[in-house]
């Protein structure tokens, strides 16, 4: 199935001021990050963003939050899995009765925090779109465990370019044009 913008909304997990530091790749994680919420934005796709004790790990990257100018929806949470929250199980269940059932997901940990949320919103009926760009954990054997756990879930795993492009569809559109610019 491909991912299509009436029908999905992109999660961003964890990606703190405290935590980002120790994930492997992470100027890629959050480059990656960064080119999603702008393409995010430009198309209009519904974005979440969750904290894990950001009394511990702090907020989210500025540079990431800030990227967003309308609808800044921030999720703090005690759980591993985002889907065990109340507050963030709202934004699923307003998503879900709009017909928006597939759930992109970046962030981290890959192991920890992304497969439990992934795990949760496949178990809930909703088509899961792993980010493997733009994911990560500290060490690289826990984020390919993560992965290969993943995807046997019935999650897929994506890049970056896969979602916006079929978020796009077509070429030759002014949207086109705003999101090319970013990717080059």
């Amino acid at each position: 199935m491909l991912i299509s913008t009436s029908r999905s909304c992109l999660m961003v997990i964890d990606l703190q001021e405290k935590l980002v530091p120790a994930i492997n790749n992470a100027d890629k994680i959050v480059s990656k990050t960064k080119l999603l919420l702008e393409s995010a934005q430009i198309i209009d796709i519904p974005i979440l963003f969750t904290e894990q004790y950001p009394k511990g790990l702090g907020p989210t990257l500025q540079e990431l939050s800030s990227i967003i100018t309308k609808d800044k929806n921030i999720v703090s949470k005690l759980t591993f899995s985002s889907v065990k929250d109340k507050e963030a199980c709202s934004f699923l269940d307003i998503w879900k009765n709009s017909g928006k059932d597939q759930i992109v997901l970046c962030g981290a940990e890959t192991h920890v925090c992304v497969l439990q949320t992934a795990a949760d919103l496949v178990q809930r009926g909703f088509e899961v779109y792993v980010i493997t760009d733009a994911c990560g954990s500290r060490k690289q054997s826990d984020q390919t465990a993560g992965y290969n756990r993943i995807k046997s879930f019935g999650a897929s795993l994506v890049t970056t370019e896969m979602v916006i492009f079929e978020w796009l569809e077509v070429s030759g559109t002014d949207t086109f044009r705003k999101l090319s610019k970013l990717i080059k």
